[in-house]
């Protein structure tokens, strides 16, 4: 809670517009809160049924209701310059990976930055390390993502961001 405090702040401060998955409660109605309490800007992008289910942040005043969550995470990445992803359950895993897959085909330039507070993400980036050393991602592949461990750390891997190849799909055949 303290890391996705921190992070809506620092995003308000470096005028970053936030495009997050709209809910009021949890990780994500932190990360709004503190977005908006810093003066930022925030987009929350909810299918319809979480809306109607009340699972949306009241205040949040520019809010995209989508038909279902596959148009609201096509939507999300169609405005996105880049992916972070704090710690979350499954939905938030599926997607990361789905960043990391777009990335890997090159329908995603944006950098990806991993919040590994408090060693979250470990058993992930274990797994992935782990796909590499079974060649079923390339050592290439490494680069798609940045992992940070604070909410400055973010900031930073956002703002220094050079990229990852211009032509991924070259080596994306695995």
């Amino acid at each position: 809670m303290e890391a996705a405090a921190e992070l809506g702040t620092l995003f308000a401060g470096s005028q970053i517009n936030v495009i997050y998955g709209g809910g009021g409660i949890g990780l994500m109605g932190v990360l709004a809160d503190s977005v908006m309490r810093h003066g930022g800007t925030i987009t929350g992008v909810i299918p319809s049924f979480m809306n109607d289910e009340g699972w949306g942040h009241p205040d949040v005043k520019d809010m995209i209701v989508t038909t279902d969550m596959g148009d609201r995470k096509k939507n999300m990445f169609e405005r996105a310059d880049s992916v972070v992803a704090l710690p979350g359950g499954v939905g938030t895993l599926e997607e990361l990976t789905e960043a990391i897959t777009l990335k890997q085909l090159g329908l995603f330039k944006g950098p990806v930055v991993i919040l590994n507070t408090l060693d979250f993400y470990e058993p992930l980036i274990q797994f992935l390390d782990t796909m590499i050393k079974g060649n079923f991602l390339r050592s290439e592949h490494k680069r798609m993502w940045s992992i940070a461990t604070t909410p400055e750390e973010v900031i930073y891997a956002l703002q220094n961001d050079r990229g990852w190849m211009e032509n991924p799909r070259k080596i994306a055949k695995i």
